[in-house]
């Protein structure tokens, strides 16, 4: 019997999972897949996650924050334009690829069980709960959802997104000489495309991570992104890629559901944010941390699961869910067309503290 089962080992779940194992918990974390990995991921982890971060993360890896690149300023190319903000303070940008080695390593630092290539096929009861694996069954007081958006555990919730066109996420990573130090959004008809630069461990020089959102009958590789916006097209052709890129599909957005039947849903599990406000790993580690932070109660018997799942559904719903919120609209103001966008834009070019306000209510 254990305290908690974490299904996921993305940062979400691994940041439930350390942060119950700080408090004493007998946690066991469970992964499908298997580490290091590539991720569809903008890596960029805003200034006010970074001290939770770095609580998460075992003394060992203390290395994937102190060598991150940090990010001042965001620049957006759209109808011509560019946009300045500035990132105060200043964003980090860790490649998924080490991040998730990181966390997971210090999961396992920190007595949390940790198992790869485990695929969680069912969960049944409602406390203890009954967890059955590809590797066994497994019972647990409280159970942690942060299998992310496409989880079999998570179908019932599937038909809740936005219907309309299909939208897919794609990412690679590329040598560049000297990449300026900002993260750069390129929007264009059915999509945009960020880019930013990361340390990757086996490249030497520059390096950006490219990551772009769009229609699936707009472009379905990155080569064919990297052609739609005039500006992305030039400063593309002096690249050399580094990975193969990775895809996911389709994105599906639909209002934030934290907690369904006692257990705690964390990350894209819970819901998944617009990427390209850049606070998708922010909200994920955060989340996991909440969750665990709720579940303390009934684990040292001072709280039902209910108690415990409907504070934390409260709390979510007062301080995260008002990010996707405004992206929600964000991305709409900026897809809107052209015609309509262009006083928008020119409001925000020559008056950058709304831009500014914008980008904080994303945080």
């Amino acid at each position: 019997m254990y305290d908690l089962i974490v299904i996921g080992g993305g940062p979400a779940g691994a940041a439930a999972a350390i942060a119950s194992a700080q408090q004493g918990g007998r946690v066991l974390l469970f992964e499908r897949g298997s580490f290091p990995r590539h991720k569809v991921c903008g890596e960029f982890v805003s200034a006010e996650s970074l001290g939770l971060l770095a609580d998460l993360l075992d003394p060992q890896e203390a290395g994937l924050l102190r060598d991150a690149i940090r990010i001042p300023e965001a620049r957006i190319f759209v109808d011509g334009r560019t946009l300045h903000t500035e990132i105060t303070p200043a964003a980090a940008s860790i490649a998924r690829f080490d991040l998730d080695v990181g966390l997971w390593n210090s999961a396992v630092r920190s007595g949390v069980e940790a198992r790869q290539q485990v695929t969680v096929q069912q969960i049944s009861g409602t406390g203890p709960f009954q967890v059955t694996t590809s590797a066994g069954d497994y019972q647990s007081r409280a159970v942690v959802n942060a299998s992310g958006r496409w989880s079999n555990l998570n179908r019932e919730s599937a038909g809740n997104g936005k219907a309309g066109a299909k939208w897919i996420g794609l990412k690679g990573h590329f040598a560049e000489a000297a990449p300026p130090p900002s993260v750069d959004l390129y929007f264009f008809d059915g999509g945009y495309c960020g880019v930013q630069p990361v340390n990757l461990e086996a490249e030497k020089a520059g390096s950006v991570n490219a990551c772009a959102m769009v229609r699936a009958d707009v472009a379905v590789t990155l080569p064919e992104v990297l052609s739609l916006h005039p500006i992305l097209r030039e400063r593309a052709s002096q690249w050399k890629p580094l990975s193969h890129p990775v895809s996911v599909g389709p994105l599906l957005f639909r209002p934030p559901q934290p907690e369904a039947d006692g257990i705690l849903r964390v990350g894209d599990a819970a819901a998944f944010v617009d990427p390209f406000v850049g606070d998708g790993i922010s909200l994920a580690l955060r989340s996991g941390v909440l969750a665990a932070k709720y579940l303390l109660p009934f684990l040292s018997g001072s709280a039902t699961i209910e108690e415990a799942a409907l504070r934390y559904r409260e709390e979510y719903n007062q301080r995260l869910a008002p990010v996707f919120r405004m992206s929600s609209r964000i991305r709409q103001m900026l897809s809107l067309p052209s015609a309509v966008r262009k006083p928008i834009l020119s409001a925000l070019q020559y008056a950058p503290g709304i831009t500014r306000f914008l980008v904080s209510q994303t945080r």
